[in-house]
Formats: structure tokens, C-alpha cells, sequence
């Protein structure tokens, strides 16, 4: 397949389902494509967070097709801890319908005469573009099959390994730890959707007019949904000012929830002080470049946080805290200035160009 000299270049960006935070990482690449390619189409194939992307995208070269994409995790009840037993049971399910979902993609690809797919991360795409004939990039800090090394048998991975195999190319990200799935790897840091200083001055004006309070934004993810939020500690503390998510099921009087309609959440962490997190890398990545001191939550048991929190702490990013220790840690100005960290570039330019390169001279060479 070689570039349309006079026609529209056709991309198919897949994207994760496992919460918003690949849908965001995702939504700043595709902005930045559309930025600096005028004769582009983009379809978007994903489904959990695409009102999110539908918000974001009334450009007429962006089309949305819905699609389940992949599991992510599933969570054990008042946890932020991965349910091993519920994993591998859908697990189980979803590897049924392998074929069947690579078959459908081949059909939907040639249909469409996509000329390039860009993934993040969702396995089926990279076999069914081989299939196809059609170049892929992997975009993403890790794969599925990483991701679930440890908590399902190696045995069982391996179609996600396969799959993974067949990538043309892989822009790996902050804190990525995969095997070397293809020769044409290109590494990138992190970096975000862009933020409006003007907004994050408004934030704090609004949420912090006398300057007296502690801003901190607690992001515990899009599908966390604890039952028994509103009795952790934590949020006792009248100094302080929390930022959470719409979906976060705590009524106090400091706590400021994100309206729901509100697209640009990496405002809202860039106006805090302090940044408390699970150690998911659209977040994280968010913080960094807007400058926010990071304490993550650090969950052992799952890989992909573990990558990330040793790159942040290799490169002095970022503090640690277990979730029991999180409920009644004491929040202060002393304490958040022992978590600042150095500015970071933001490298979503690199990735566009990269892209773009690929684009318009080696489309057909990757």
C-alpha cells in the first residue's frame, strides 16, 4: 500500500476501554494529528469513553465507530486491588471470541481502505492489520500481555503475545518495560493534553480565592466507585480543598467534584498543589508536565504501576503511599514541598511528527 499523494490519508486509532485514561493520552495525539494534517481521516474505534471523545471531537475528519475493545482490569469490592478470579474468568470469555473479533476487524479495515492503524494498546488491532496488510503502530507505557503477567497463566497469554508480535512498530512511553516486540521501536516521555494557564488561574481563583488552602487533586480513576469513601479520614481536614472526579461518591464540604461535562480535567490538576493518584500514566503523565507534586498509590500487585512508579522515582518524579497509610495521611504546605519535582516537557510534538513522518514518507517501510 503506498501514501495517497492526492487523497486522504485514512486512520483507524484503537483505543483501550479500560477507563479514561487512554481515551485522554489518546484524544491529545489525535488533536495533534489533525493540527498538522489537513487531508486526514480518523476513525475511532473504542466504546467506554466515547462521549468523552465525542465531546472533545466536532472536527468532520474524526468518525466514531463503536467498539469493545479490550477488558483492562476488574477490581475486587472497596479496592483499588485487581480481582484475580473475576479477571480470569472474563478472561476466559473474551479469548472465545478471538477470532471472530481479528475476522471483523480484517472486514472493517478493507471496508473502510484504512492505510494505517494506531493503537493504544488493543491487541486485536495489530493481527488484523497484518492481516489486512496494513501498517500499525503500538502506542502505550505497556501491553495487555504485561499487564497480566502474574495474574493469569502464561499458557493463557499467549494469543495476547502473538498478537502483540505483530505490531510494525511500537512508540513506547514513560516507564515502559516490554519485551522487544519489533526492531522499529521509538521511546517517548510523557506527555498530555495541553493546558490553559488562563484556566488553571480561574481554578484557583474559584476554588482558592484567599490562597489559604491546600489544593489536591485525588484521582483514583474514572471507574473507581467506592462504596465507603465518604468515612476515610483523609478528607477531615479543613485546610485542605480535594479535587475528585464526578463519579467519586464523597459528600464533605471540602471536597470539589469535576463537573461530569467538564473535558479538561489536566486544568484541574495542573491548578493543584498536589497531585494524589493511582499510578495510571494519563494522570501521571498530566501532573508531570503541568507541574503538580505527585504521590502515587502504590499497588504491588499490579506490573504496569510498578514500571511506572520506578521510572518516576528514578528520575526523583514522585512519592509513594499504600492505601491504608493514604486514609489518614495529614496534608500540609511542608509536606507538598518535599514532593516537588523538576519541569518536565511535554513530548506529544515528537510523537505527532513521528506519526506524521511515517505518514507522508514510509508508510509503506515501517
Amino acid at each position: 500500500m503506498s501514501v495517497k499523494k492526492n487523497g486522504i490519508i485514512k486512520i483507524a486509532y484503537y483505543i483501550s476501554d479500560y477507563g479514561y485514561g487512554h481515551a485522554t493520552r489518546s484524544s491529545a495525539v489525535i488533536q495533534g494529528l489533525l493540527d498538522t494534517i489537513n487531508r486526514v481521516e480518523i476513525t475511532l474505534r473504542h466504546s467506554f469513553a466515547m462521549p468523552f471523545l465525542r465531546a472533545n471531537f466536532r472536527d468532520e475528519r474524526v468518525i466514531f465507530r463503536h467498539m469493545e475493545t479490550d477488558l483492562g482490569y476488574f477490581l475486587k469490592k472497596d479496592s483499588l486491588e485487581p480481582d484475580r478470579d473475576r479477571l480470569n474468568r472474563e478472561y476466559d470469555s473474551f479469548i472465545k471470541q478471538w477470532d471472530e473479533k481479528v475476522e471483523d476487524e480484517v472486514s472493517f479495515l478493507q471496508d473502510q481502505q484504512i492505510d494505517l492503524i494506531l493503537s493504544d494498546i488493543v491487541p486485536t488491532a495489530f493481527p488484523a492489520a497484518k492481516k489486512a496488510g496494513i501498517p500499525s503502530i503500538g502506542i502505550s507505557n505497556f501491553t495487555w500481555y504485561t499487564a497480566y503477567e502474574g495474574l493469569i497463566s502464561e499458557e493463557k497469554l499467549a494469543p495476547l503475545k502473538k498478537a502483540y508480535g505483530s505490531m510494525d512498530a511500537f512508540f513506547s512511553l514513560a516507564g515502559e518495560n516490554e519485551p522487544p516486540w519489533t526492531t522499529e521501536k521509538r521511546s517517548f516521555d510523557f506527555f498530555s493534553r495541553r493546558i490553559d494557564e488562563q484556566e488553571v488561574h480561574r481554578i484557583r481563583q474559584m476554588l482558592n480565592p484567599d490562597g489559604d488552602k491546600v489544593l489536591v487533586y485525588a484521582g483514583l480513576g474514572m471507574k473507581i466507585t467506592h462504596d465507603s469513601l465518604d468515612g476515610v479520614g483523609l478528607w477531615d481536614q479543613e485546610d485542605v480543598i480535594f479535587i475528585v472526579s464526578s463519579n467519586m461518591n464523597i459528600s464533605k464540604g471540602n471536597v470539589f467534584h469535576i463537573p461530569q461535562d467538564y473535558l479538561d480535567s489536566q486544568n484541574f490538576i495542573a491548578a493543584a498543589d498536589l497531585a494524589i493518584t493511582k499510578a495510571g500514566w494519563g494522570s501521571i503523565s498530566e501532573a508531570v508536565i503541568g507541574e503538580t507534586p505527585l504521590l502515587i498509590i502504590d499497588r504491588q500487585s499490579m506490573k504496569e504501576d510498578q514500571n511506572t512508579i520506578f521510572f518516576l522515582k528514578d528520575l526523583d518524579l514522585c512519592k509513594t503511599i499504600s492505601w491504608e497509610e493514604l486514609q489518614s495521611l495529614k496534608i500540609n504546605k511542608k509536606v507538598i514541598n518535599e514532593y516537588k519535582h523538576h519541569v518536565q516537557k511535554n513530548h506529544l510534538n515528537e510523537i505527532v511528527d513521528r506519526i506524521n513522518d511515517i505518514i507522508v514518507h514510509r508508510i509503506n517501510e515501517i
